[in-house]
């Protein structure tokens, strides 16, 4: 009986570990993509660089930290163990669903 808990919760906290990881991936393409358009429409707009490489790199590291913390501490869901495992082989990282 230990053994059957010990195996649920450990499919449970790595689908959770994995779908946290997908969750933070596309989190970070979205603020990458947002921060890159902004700085483009900006530099054609006005011919200025709003921000510089290195203030831009300070913004990510925060954005970074805070999507991290926050998909971190997300519990896993019952709803994780139904899910199909995900194979070696080619499973991609962000979901198309």
């Amino acid at each position: 009986m230990l053994s059957s808990n010990l195996t649920y919760l450990v499919v449970r906290w790595g689908r959770s570990i994995y779908a946290n990881i997908q969750k933070f991936i596309q989190f970070q393409l979205t603020v990458n993509g947002a921060a890159l358009t902004i700085n483009v429409v900006a530099v054609v707009s006005s011919g200025e660089v709003p921000l510089n490489a290195v203030q831009i790199l300070w913004v990510n590291l925060i954005m970074d930290t805070l999507g991290a913390l926050a998909l971190a501490t997300e519990p896993p869901t019952d709803h994780s163990t139904h899910r199909t495992p995900v194979g070696r082989r080619f499973a991609p990282l962000i979901p198309v669903d």
